[in-house]
């Protein structure tokens, strides 16, 4: 087939193509010195067409979050009595993970910048914020009853987010190297050993605890000696005789 018969290219859809623009302006210029009307200029389209996508050119920074803030929520909300509540906000963070590990060289740029920026460094804040009421939010209704549950919602909700936080970062400023889910899940880890409840088997029989103080007994025996002495020496120490 020549070359003169071949489809022309797919232009990208027109909320790309705005963000494409923006990015390239604000590599260009700087982020404070490009406006709106260079970016619609740029991405050939009219100012409507920007805030029919974006509210304001803060957001075109971040074109994703309001996406990955309803797939968290939806998440959360799927999630039932048999999903251990620490478990499934952990799960929940690794889709936040997910969308920047989609296009590390957009994650990486978008880094950069907001390094650069201070109102996009409060932006963002603001975003990250959003993120951990949306996981609040659901450990409060599943603590809820219990002594502190919405003091630990909330103490969980954050930890969760600093750690998704910090080995995100770390990954970002190493320019997009490597794998973020190891050092993600490493973190997140620590927030489960911390907070999870252990697992159990739902078949298993429950042993009741004791109410009190736990006693811990140690019994020294001859290694020989008969099974029923040893039960003896026991419930001897434990004032049972």
């Amino acid at each position: 087939m020549s070359s003169s018969s071949a489809a022309p290219a797919a232009k990208p859809p027109m909320r790309d193509a705005l963000v494409a623009a923006a990015f390239r302006l604000f590599l260009e210029r700087g982020y404070e010195r490009t406006t709106v009307d260079d970016i619609v200029a740029l991405a050939g389209v009219g100012r409507r067409s920007f805030f029919r996508y974006f509210p304001s050119k803060e957001d075109v920074v971040f074109p994703d979050h309001e996406r990955c803030l309803a797939e968290m929520t939806a998440f959360l909300a799927e999630g039932g009595e048999e999903h251990e509540p620490v478990r499934r906000v952990c799960d929940a963070a690794r889709l936040v993970l997910r969308m920047y590990a989609e296009n590390p060289a957009f994650s990486v740029q978008r880094y950069r910048l907001t390094r650069q920026v201070p109102g996009l460094r409060a932006y963002e804040l603001s975003v990250v914020w959003r993120y951990e009421r949306a996981l609040a939010g659901y450990l409060r209704r599943r603590f809820a009853g219990e002594p502190d549950g919405t003091l630990r919602a909330d103490v969980v909700a954050a930890a969760v987010v600093a750690a998704h936080n910090n080995a995100l970062r770390s990954w970002l400023r190493s320019d997009g190297r490597g794998d973020p889910g190891t050092a993600v899940d490493h973190a997140l880890g620590l927030v489960q050993s911390a907070f999870a409840r252990p697992r159990t088997d739902p078949g298993a029989p429950q042993v009741p605890r004791a109410e009190g103080p736990e006693d811990v007994v140690v019994l020294v025996s001859r290694r020989d000696a008969p099974l029923w002495r040893v039960v003896q020496q026991l419930e001897s120490a434990l004032g049972r005789d």
